[in-house]
């Protein structure tokens, strides 16, 4: 149980991202918690939080006893051995995107969690978008089959712009070996979570993806997939950090309608009668179903990461719903690595994928990476 003071969080990676979370922390901004200490190797890092103790090591972290939560937010290659460290020591886990870089890290973070040596621990994943409201009105339509059947995804992610100094900014960046890969895993997702999230996981996958198309990195920068449902739907997924002026856009097509995602909100075409009920009954040959068009004007949530913290906060304290439980993040993982595997092999893939079989291309990647 977390103290009068509230629950004791350390941060475990400190650069960008988790300076941020640090700060919110330090700064009083989540109810309930307070910043104990950090870990980071860099020490100018540790250094921006010398009002709390810091650590060099995760494991010097772990035999303090400083912490009852750890917030991961290290390079990609990190999360998962940390985090099975943090859940074997009791701790409750936050980490960040995506929660490993291939599913077989994330079947041991599961084991690792059922395996937990406390009960009420609790494990999460920072999925952010899980917040945004045009995605929680979109999964609301969906639930309530106001769409009717699903038969079409298209989701064009290729707003994720990024300079090859941007790549040059980390020694770990835009490498399998630093990275684990590119757009998909990077930049996507958060993307990946949300489809997997509105609309489940696909039984085939395949996938097209330019491996330093623009910029000089061994990872995938532009990616086109094709994704097959067992009941017929279909979904192409578009996502590029080479491509400007980008595009963030979702639309969904089922029998009764149509949904697009828009920047502030929803457009949503809603059929007088079913496409699937016109085709077989409507007599006249080229008429289809009345429509009608409305929006849904919705806000962006302001500090959706903070939202995310303050979420885990309170499921340690009080036992409220997980926003995004750490468990489920081997979905976005699966995603991504089923795309890179097809592009590599040229093959269609079949999901559930084989972990060891990705594994092995991945282990391969690493040994020629830079």
């Amino acid at each position: 149980m977390s103290g009068a003071s509230g629950l004791r969080v350390a941060v475990i990676g400190v650069g960008a991202m988790g300076s941020a979370h640090a700060s919110a922390l330090a700064e009083g901004r989540i109810d309930g918690a307070r910043l104990v200490a950090v870990c980071d190797p860099d020490r100018v890092a540790r250094e921006r939080f010398s009002d709390v103790v810091g650590f060099g090591d995760s494991n010097q972290l772990f035999a303090s006893g400083l912490a009852e939560a750890v917030l991961i937010a290290t390079p990609h290659w990190d999360h998962a051995p940390i985090a099975v460290r943090a859940l074997e020591q009791g701790l409750h886990v936050l980490t960040e995107k995506p929660i490993a870089v291939h599913k077989a890290d994330c079947e041991k973070m599961r084991r690792a969690y059922e395996e937990r040596p406390n009960a009420a621990q609790v494990f999460a994943a920072m999925f952010s978008l899980r917040t945004d409201p045009r995605y929680l009105k979109l999964r609301e339509l969906l639930e309530a089959r106001e769409l009717g059947v699903v038969q079409r995804i298209n989701w064009i992610s290729t707003d994720w712009f990024r300079p090859d100094a941007y790549y040059q900014s980390r020694p770990w960046r835009g490498s399998f070996r630093g990275e684990g890969g590119g757009v998909l895993l990077n930049q996507c997702s958060h993307v990946l979570d949300v489809w997997q999230w509105l609309f489940g996981m696909p039984k085939r996958v395949h996938a097209f993806c330019g491996f330093g198309r623009f910029h000089p990195i061994e990872v995938e920068d532009q990616v086109t997939a094709y994704l097959e449902y067992e009941a017929g739907a279909t979904g192409v997924f578009v996502a590029s950090t080479g491509e400007a002026p980008g595009t963030n856009r979702l639309e969904v097509t089922g029998d009764l309608g149509r949904v697009i995602v828009e920047a502030r909100g929803l457009a949503v075409t809603r059929n007088e009668q079913s496409a699937t009920l016109c085709s077989q009954r409507n007599p006249a040959r080229n008429s289809a179903p009345r429509s009608s068009l409305s929006s849904i004007p919705l806000a962006p949530q302001p500090q959706p990461r903070e939202f995310v913290i303050q979420n885990f906060v309170n499921a340690v304290a009080s036992r409220v719903p997980l926003i995004a439980p750490a468990i489920e993040g081997i979905h976005s993982v699966e995603l991504a690595n089923a795309m890179v595997l097809s592009a590599r092999l040229k093959e269609t893939v079949t999901l559930p994928m084989d972990s060891a079989r990705y594994a092995a291309e991945l282990e391969r990647l690493v040994a020629s990476s830079r």
